[in-house]
């Protein structure tokens, strides 16, 4: 059988993370593209198959809705990682922990004073139109001032190799737990190579995360009681709830399993009566928090749990209220915001964004829906966009009609030139489009996962990496590479 040849690999369109040019590794990927080019391709796909037994044999799956049916699949995995050296690391780290800062301080201002709409660099509109903003948090005062305590904002990397900012997930981002179980499979099907120790670990992640929950508690000198609220098990990410329920060692309740007393202090219940709870790692909508305060036909939240909060009883992560900044127009305006509440300039760029609210900008996107990528400003999961090079002109003339119904609701993008990176496509590797989804921990010190959770595009040419809508998965692996001028400056602090 043959084998992979790397002169044969087709990246000369796209920015590839693994190869310069055809034939020509980059640094940092040089020994795994070696290792690859020694397997047959009979020994490629005997890797491939163990990868997905030990996917079975874990347990990890996730759930799509199909026609009103809701499917568990085994989770979508490719056995090749994606590599990022790890001085380019170091760099995107700070500007997401810049970024990550400028927002809760922009959340706070919002509850609050609202400085940032009264100097003018927020347009009131925004706000008033705001969908996720909740009045119900006006005034609270979350522990350390952190509204968002897991941040999961995307990255793409452009034709030039820059990497972008595509968006910030700051309601309840998911898909830690996708990024751990990559490595323990990959370490299984690709043990050489962790030999060499330049792969930087990720599985500090949970006990990182358990130690900013704990510090949260309002109890600081007991023992605290940690708990992750979810849904239950017909949602999508139930998957994720109970794996970092069960790594972290803490109770997996449901609303119902919690109650809030007349001191406005939450319990919950178990076979040896009520256990206080101190902080609540909360999986569940804000709409569907607490039915005293939200929806009140809610069965999926706790009643008096906004009361419990607000009086500082408990402490929830994320905080209710935190997608106000999870707005893909409010995105727009995340350079400023650094600007305004830090005095920096912004050390990674944004994706160059079209508000439809504005009339220059509104007039150039209609005349370009079929250059551009149409995003309305609160659906996640690549759902309700226009892909305008690939839309019809019966698709454009909708969206002309939404965005004219509705400009705030409304933003545009070029259509990137998204980077590639080898993915296994009929037993050997073929480019295939992928973003990056790392994981950002606030609390009194801030995190940031080495590398993230790599989605990619399994069908050849298309930009949908999203799992839900036919995606898939890689490891991606930080790799400190010996011979990089940046690195050896970074060492010798030159």
């Amino acid at each position: 059988m043959s084998q992979v040849n790397w002169n044969n690999y087709a990246c000369r369109d796209y920015y590839d993370e693994l190869m310069a040019s055809p034939g020509n590794p980059r640094a940092s990927a040089g020994e795994l593209c070696n290792m690859l080019a020694r397997f047959s391709a009979d020994e490629l796909a005997e890797r491939k198959t163990a990868a997905e037994i030990a996917i079975r044999t874990m347990g990890i799956t996730f759930t799509v809705y199909s026609e009103g049916a809701m499917i568990d699949r085994a989770w979508p995995f490719d056995i090749v990682p994606r590599i990022i050296p790890a001085h380019e690391w170091r760099k995107t780290e700070a500007g997401l922990k810049q970024r990550v800062q400028a927002l809760n301080l922009f959340i706070d201002d919002l509850y609050h004073e609202q400085k940032v709409v009264k100097d003018g660099v927020l347009p009131a509109e925004v706000l008033a139109q705001s969908v996720n903003f909740r009045p119900q948090c006006v005034g609270i005062n979350p522990p350390h001032g952190v509204w968002a305590h897991i941040c999961g904002s995307d990255l793409v990397r452009g034709g030039d190799g820059t990497l972008y900012v595509l968006e910030d997930n700051l309601r309840i981002p998911s898909g830690v737990s996708y990024m751990l179980e990559n490595r323990n499979v990959t370490k299984r099907v690709l043990p050489e190579l962790f030999a060499t120790g330049k792969i930087l670990p990720v599985d500090d992640y949970v006990a990182q995360l358990y130690d900013m929950l704990a510090a949260m508690s309002p109890r600081p000198g007991d023992e605290p009681q940690v708990v992750v609220l979810t849904p239950g098990i017909y949602n999508s990410a139930y998957f994720e709830h109970a794996y970092l329920a069960q790594q972290m060692g803490v109770e997996l309740v449901q609303g119902s399993d919690l109650l809030v007393d007349d001191d406005d202090v939450v319990f919950m219940r178990t076979v040896e009566g009520l256990r206080r709870v101190d902080v609540i790692y909360r999986r569940v909508d804000d709409e569907f928090l607490d039915p005293e305060a939200f929806n009140p036909s809610s069965m999926l939240g706790v009643a008096g749990l906004m009361r419990a909060w607000r009086s500082g009883k408990v402490a929830l992560a994320n905080a209710p209220g935190a997608g106000v900044a999870d707005d893909k127009v409010v995105y727009a305006f995340v350079p400023e915001l650094i600007r305004y509440y830090l005095g920096e300039e912004p050390l990674l760029p944004n994706v160059p964004s079209y508000l439809c609210m504005f009339e220059e900008d509104r007039k150039y996107v209609l005349e370009h829906l079929d250059e551009l990528v149409v995003k309305p400003a609160n659906e996640s999961g690549g759902y309700g966009m226009l892909i305008g090079p690939r839309s019809t002109k019966e698709t454009r003339d909708h969206f002309a009609e939404l965005i004219n119904a509705n400009p705030r609701n409304y933003m545009a993008q070029p259509t990137l030139a998204l980077s590639t990176t080898p993915t296994l496509a009929n037993g050997l590797p073929q480019p295939r489009h992928v973003d990056l989804r790392p994981f950002i921990l606030s609390g009194p010190e801030t995190h940031v996962t080495t590398g993230g959770l790599t989605r990619v595009a399994l069908v050849e040419g298309s930009l949908v990496v999203n799992s839900s809508q036919g995606g898939g998965s890689k490891d991606t692996w930080i790799v400190e590479t010996e011979d990089h001028p940046a690195a050896a400056a970074e060492r010798t602090g030159a």
